[in-house]
């Protein structure tokens, strides 16, 4: 094995409310190593999965080397704010042939930025920007409503421990990283996180994907915690076997494809995928599984190779 091994950050599933929400940054202290943006429900993002509605971007660059600065509705009850430039070349190139209003996915890194004012903008600098289908928007509007009520669960269970550490966090179920950025919110922010915004975020998705059911959490009775609604997994959520099948399935396509030795078109792959029923969005999840558990890497940002 000649290439070295990258460790990959999480691509969080946020909604638009919680990333723009987020007021707090870990800025690298050493050369190379990733800064964070925290959330108010602990999600300590250097990496996100973004999905909805591009509906408008603006070209403030030149012909030559263009700076594409964009808008994409989640469907949640926000906007995401999107910049492309020369250091995303590929996310640059797609951003050009995409035309408003589309149906877009993109995973990139989180970028913030303090206005003179001290006000906190917080932006998504994508890799990749893919077009796709309502479909695949609605899968990834299920994983966004999945994660946020699982933050909102562990912000109130670590708020009820006292003096809560990683490893007592790591014991009642959350990973690693879900515990070092829980307790950093609780520690940095100057208070709770207002459980009916992101239970909204939560509703606005069930809607969406359940229009028939007309769903109502009763906000004016005042639901106020994530204890008092059940929330099912819903249509569409993978048991582990079935997702252990389909990581075999995107490893063997890999090595399938890697016909000239310099790895897998991220294209060619994404179209195999999706004739055995992978979606883009749930390929994206399955390779940077993959690569956190070091079985591929990427040689370029145009494709994926095996360890």
């Amino acid at each position: 094995m000649n290439a070295p091994i990258k460790q990959r950050e999480t691509a969080w599933r946020v909604s638009a409310v919680e990333l723009n929400a987020s007021t707090i940054e870990i800025k690298a202290e050493e050369e190379k190593a990733p800064s964070y943006v925290v959330s108010r429900l602990g999600a300590k993002m250097n990496r996100v999965l973004i999905a909805g509605v591009l509906t408008e971007k603006e070209n403030v660059g030149g012909a030559d080397d263009p700076m594409w600065k964009s808008r994409v509705e989640d469907g949640l009850g926000g906007n995401f704010f999107v910049n492309v430039g020369h250091y995303q070349p590929e996310a640059s190139a797609a951003m050009a042939d995409l035309e408003a209003p589309c149906f877009v996915a993109a995973v990139g890194r989180v970028r913030a930025y303090t206005a003179d004012d001290g006000r906190v903008f917080v932006s998504v600098r994508p890799e990749h920007i893919i077009k796709i289908d309502e479909a695949a928007r609605k899968e990834w509007m299920l994983e966004v409503a999945k994660s946020t009520w699982r933050r909102l669960k562990n912000v109130k269970l670590a708020a009820s421990s006292e003096d809560a550490k990683v490893q007592d966090l790591v014991a009642e179920g959350l990973t690693e990283a879900e515990a070092e950025g829980v307790l950093y919110a609780l520690d940095s922010y100057d208070s709770m996180p207002d459980s009916s915004v992101y239970l909204k975020v939560i509703q606005a998705a069930c809607r969406a994907l359940l229009p028939d059911r007309n769903v109502d959490f009763g906000f004016a009775e005042g639901v106020d915690g994530p204890d008092e609604i059940e929330m099912e997994s819903g249509p569409g959520s993978a048991d582990k076997g079935n997702h252990a099948e389909m990581e075999d399935l995107v490893l063997r396509l890999i090595g399938e494809l890697d016909e000239d030795g310099k790895g897998a078109p991220r294209d060619v792959l994404e179209r195999r995928a999706e004739d055995e029923g992978i979606g883009s969005i749930e390929l994206e999840e399955i390779t940077n599984s993959l690569m956190d558990n070091g079985l591929i890497y990427e040689p370029n940002l145009r494709y994926l190779k095996l360890i």
